[in-house]
């Protein structure tokens, strides 16, 4: 059972995504915030595993109590949900660690899946958005000289991984370019994660460019 917490300082909103999350069986509203200040205690209250957040909020938005939920214990994932189609905001809501991004009008059928997506843990933003967003809006250092020290943990292999992560490129992608098996590149990816202590590959992306370790306009892998 994925228990969600809404979040949105719209009450007619909260009932909305209330109505179409509890015909799920699968799923359970366990509560509703108005804004990041109630969000950060009710999470700690409740302990859902997916927060639907709002963007836009008075006292506290939901950039910064998406930003403030990562210190929680046992953190739940969150999917942005929000009336602006900018890609600033999908770009501060993935720094601040938001696994996924959707607009509010989103059909019915999406708003479940994209649930689905973020409480298995995975990124709802495609690698190519996610690559599209970061080069437009990262502040970025000068090219590194070796490794950068944030990334000092990761092996040749493991960089090499990262580096085409954060190009776009799918596992099944990254396994055909570097002549390895897919479950393999999983396991990369895993241990790229876990040594940086990332929640998803979408703060791998951020971290990639925000290091230097890939510059904006880098060709492509083919």
């Amino acid at each position: 059972m994925t228990r969600i917490l809404l979040v949105d300082d719209q009450e007619l909103v909260r009932a909305g995504f209330r109505m179409i999350l509890d015909l799920e069986p699968d799923f359970e509203v366990v509560g509703e915030a108005a804004d990041g200040e109630e969000c950060l205690r009710r999470a700690r209250e409740l302990a859902p595993d997916v927060v639907l957040m709002d963007i836009r909020m008075p006292r506290l938005d939901g950039i910064e109590a998406t930003r403030r939920l990562a210190h929680v214990p046992n953190p739940p994932r969150v999917l942005v949900l929000t009336t602006f189609d900018l890609d600033e905001y999908v770009y501060r809501a993935m720094r601040a660690g938001a696994s996924g991004f959707l607009l509010k009008d989103v059909p019915r059928d999406q708003l479940v899946a994209g649930v689905r997506v973020v409480a298995r843990g995975e990124s709802l933003l495609a690698p190519a958005i996610t690559r599209r967003v970061v080069e437009r809006f990262c502040r970025l250092p000068d090219p590194a000289q070796g490794v950068p020290p944030p990334l000092a943990a990761l092996s040749a292999r493991e960089l090499e991984v990262l580096r085409l992560v954060a190009r776009g490129l799918s596992n099944a992608e990254i396994a055909a370019q570097l002549v390895l098996g897919e479950a393999t590149v999983k396991t990369h990816v895993g241990r790229v994660l876990g040594k940086l202590d990332l929640r998803d590959r979408v703060q791998a992306v951020v971290l990639a460019y925000e290091t230097g370790l890939v510059q904006p306009g880098a060709a492509d892998a083919p």
